[in-house]
């Protein structure tokens, strides 16, 4: 048995390149992964409760919401751009990224000021998702700079599930405060606030930088590839600054350019999270006590099949998984808008939400990743997240205003639709066949 046991062991080692299993998973990624995790317990303590405050607590109506939302989902968009630019123009991944952790930590206390003006809060808003917007394209680089390219849908994969870890705790926690101090939102955002610089100092202790090279032969200006390195440095040590028409220029990548196309044009039909919950909340009438716990629905899922279907996604090909996560949303929608009334539908649901963001949310990356050269990784992954950022923004405004007009089935209908056939058209002219 002794024996057996040793063959089966040395013969797993062996499969992973003499590397253990649990040891798969780079130590940075797995950093990166508990930096997200406390972060976006903070985040998702106020999200929980952010939709219920605006529409029942202010008085939002669908269109009104749907803008405010659209301004949360969109503010994003362009400091991607920057953000990206930025970290690789400076080759400073980790120090960009803890500018964004650290902008978004501070917009908690923002909140406090704001009050009950929605101007403000939508103000506040767009600057704690610009905090966002700077730190993705850095952290998913240094994600995908510290996995090898054949498992990098399990190092994303990996990254999500501690990240939903968090956002399954996020909105535990909201309840937990708002219990404690008898209902008051302020209370939440300090508390936010505190667990988010926590996130900012893990970050700083845990997670280590990755320098690419600053040039690459791609007729990118820089040094040439065949020039010796500069004296006192090695190879890939040059600090040529990476000019913006580089990055504008990762477009002339043709399986990258529609990569970013068909993303785009999947976000424009895809329905926020808060409508979704809205919807629920509205179809079950679900008491507003409870309402901070539909998120759980999403993340438990999300949190289940993240790391199996980053797993998958590198065996059968990322792109398949890709639009199977979006299938999975059309099925929900039809589920919130369909005859049916049984409180099961509305977990099922939530289950298959939490399925299409976990087929989708660190699948993206991982698609799009190996396409970049490395000194342009940041760059070129904050491209493909503004086009996204900036579709969702637009199908948000959309929505609400098709809710304002048409009622809430009508539009989950024509939303459901939509996305429908744009997932189709993405299955038949798929932009390539990239196994990994």
């Amino acid at each position: 048995m002794y024996l057996a046991n040793s063959r089966a062991a040395d013969q797993a080692t062996r499969r992973v390149g003499g590397t253990p299993r649990w040891h798969r998973v780079p130590p940075n990624v797995l950093a990166l992964g508990v930096v997200s995790l406390v972060t976006d317990i903070s985040a998702e303590m106020v999200t929980a409760v952010l939709p219920l405050y605006l529409v029942l607590g202010l008085g939002l109506n669908p269109l009104q919401f749907g803008l405010l939302d659209g301004l949360y989902a969109g503010s994003t968009a362009l400091l991607r751009l920057v953000g990206g630019h930025a970290a690789d123009r400076w080759r400073r991944l980790k120090t960009v990224a803890g500018i964004g952790y650290a902008l978004s930590a501070v917009c908690k206390l923002g909140l406090l000021a704001a009050g009950s003006s929605v101007a403000a809060i939508g103000a506040v808003l767009a600057v704690d998702r610009a905090g966002k917007g700077i730190r993705t394209a850095p952290r998913d680089a240094l994600i995908s700079l510290s996995s090898s390219p054949e498992t990098l849908g399990r190092s994303f994969g990996v990254h999500r599930a501690l990240d939903t870890f968090g956002a399954f705790l996020g909105p535990l926690v909201a309840v937990a405060v708002l219990w404690a101090s008898l209902g008051s939102y302020d209370a939440v955002f300090v508390f936010s606030f505190c667990i988010a610089g926590c996130g900012v100092l893990l970050l700083v202790l845990l997670v280590k930088d990755h320098r690419p090279p600053s040039a690459q032969p791609t007729g990118v200006r820089g040094r040439p590839a065949s020039s010796p390195p500069p004296s006192g440095g090695e190879a890939g040590e040059a600090r040529e600054p990476v000019p913006l028409r580089t990055m504008l220029g990762l477009l002339r990548i043709s399986s990258f350019r529609r990569c970013c196309v068909w993303a785009a044009g999947l976000g424009l039909v895809t329905i926020t999270d808060s409508f979704v919950y809205l919807a629920l909340q509205r179809r079950w009438e679900i008491e507003s006590t409870w309402f901070p716990l539909l998120a759980l629905g999403t993340a438990g899922s999300f949190l289940l099949l993240a790391v199996p279907l980053g797993r998958l996604a590198d065996r059968v090909g990322r792109w398949k998984v890709f639009l199977a996560g979006h299938a999975a949303l059309v099925v929900a929608l039809l589920l919130i808008c369909g005859p049916a009334t049984s409180p099961w539908i509305a977990v099922v649901a939530l289950a298959l939400h939490g399925c299409f963001y976990a087929a989708t949310d660190g699948v993206l990356p991982a698609t799009a990743g190996p396409l970049l050269p490395e000194h342009l990784r940041a760059s070129g992954l904050a491209l493909l997240q503004t086009g996204q950022a900036l579709a969702r923004m637009v199908s948000a405004v959309l929505v609400g205003l098709a809710w304002t007009l048409w009622d809430l089935r009508p539009a989950l209908i024509a939303t459901t639709a939509a996305l429908l056939v744009v997932t189709l058209a993405a299955a038949a002219f798929k932009p390539w066949e990239v196994k990994r």
